[in-house]
């Protein structure tokens, strides 16, 4: 028969996984959430900006690197931080389309 603190082992190494899992679990979705929501607004910002780069009237240099930098930035792996940034290059390119018209 197997000593009895194998027992009280084995049953702490379950109830402090069970616990790691139960704290992990939540935060590793809300990431992935801010994540998703980061790129989806990144795809918005990128999409108005090419919108303004086909009614601008000339080319402007400066916005043209700005969203191809966002879109580098979106197609890519990265995180939250990553699509946020590409958000900005993108509505500074979509601002200076603008003045452009």
């Amino acid at each position: 028969m197997a000593h009895p603190y194998l027992f009280w082992l084995a049953g702490a190494v379950l109830l402090v996984g069970a616990g790691v899992l139960t704290a992990l679990l939540p935060h590793r979705r809300a990431r992935e959430e801010q994540r998703r929501t980061a790129r989806s607004a990144a795809r918005a910002a990128i999409d108005s900006a090419a919108v303004s780069r086909d009614a601008a009237r000339g080319r402007v240099p400066e916005a043209e690197r700005l969203l191809t930098r966002a879109e580098s930035l979106v197609g890519g792996r990265g995180g939250a931080d990553a699509a946020r940034a590409a958000a900005g290059h993108a509505r500074q390119a979509d601002r200076l389309w603008r003045q452009h018209r």
